[in-house]
């Protein structure tokens, strides 16, 4: 199976479009095109459906595209080793995080990295926990910055434990307290973010078998912080995502105190490429701490 199809391939299935990837790529549509058709003779059946709004998976394609990633992501490890043997790192790190931890941790690891590989390219995407183990799931990420959950399929690195806040506005009855009782969101009117379904605050509500009131949801921390700000509920979050925001919002240790592990995750530090290994190693040595 040449390489070249597969690379064609993997374009077209994540841009939707022949044109699109023949950008990435730097071929033309119509070689992307020629591409994609040797593959489907070759394996015996369609892999996408076309039509003039662009192209789509078929079932059989989505069953081949893992596999696909896979070979694909062994020969650039060849290459890798190869130029590594040479004396020179070289390759692409693909790193999946939390907003926050792309905010506020990442660049200065990426300045350093960058500053002794400057021939490895970094590739960066934020997403919520089940976003970022679902591109670890699929190879689309090398590496995982996100919090720990039970039964995680990923090799794990802790790197800081991240206490648990809760926001409330300043007209709040417990605005001034010294913490804020986890059971009040059964009562308060709780703004959930992550669409309703964070994974951090539904495992500590789950382990204090508290019950949200959940009147709100969002996408993203920033904007639940505002509604915080307008009056409009309270909500809980880790601290690292409230850093450098400025919010006008009382925010006070959660009764019981918790806090989430917040580390690195990839398949196999094993089988990893030797530019994601070593940006792993930066990353550990810049990231490891005992406080947040």
């Amino acid at each position: 199976m040449e390489t070249a199809r597969c690379r064609a391939f993997l374009a077209a299935a994540e841009t939707g479009s022949f044109s699109r990837a023949a950008e990435v790529l730097r071929y033309t549509p119509s070689g992307v095109n020629q591409l994609v058709s040797a593959l489907e003779k070759e394996v015996g059946f369609s892999l996408f459906s076309r039509s003039t709004k662009g192209v789509a998976l078929t079932a059989n394609g989505q069953l081949l595209l893992p596999v696909i990633r896979e070979i694909l992501h062994q020969e650039d490890r060849l290459f890798e080793l190869s130029a590594q043997m040479n004396g020179l790192l070289i390759g692409t790190v693909t790193i999946a995080a939390y907003s926050s931890i792309a905010t506020h941790w990442l660049p200065a690891v990426i300045r350093a990295f960058q500053q002794d590989y400057p021939h490895v390219e970094i590739k960066l995407m934020e997403g919520i926990w089940q976003e970022v183990s679902q591109w670890l799931e699929e190879r689309t990420a090398d590496i995982g910055f996100f919090s720990y959950q039970e039964n995680m399929p990923f090799e794990w690195i802790p790197l800081a434990e991240d206490p648990m806040v809760a926001l409330l506005p300043r007209s709040h009855p417990l605005a001034e307290a010294s913490c804020y009782p986890l059971e009040n969101c059964e009562q308060d009117s709780f703004i959930m973010p992550a669409l309703g379904c964070d994974d951090d605050v539904e495992a500590l509500f789950a382990r204090s078998h508290v019950r949200p009131n959940i009147r709100y949801t969002t996408i993203e921390n920033f904007s639940a912080m505002s509604m915080v700000e307008q009056g409009l509920g309270v909500s809980v979050m880790n601290r690292l995502i409230t850093e450098k925001r400025i919010c006008d919002v009382a925010m006070i240790p959660i009764d019981p105190p918790a806090s989430i592990t917040l580390g690195a995750a990839l398949h196999s530090h094993t089988e990893a490429s030797p530019a994601v290994k070593m940006f792993l190693k930066y990353a550990v040595r810049m990231l490891t701490r005992t406080e947040s």
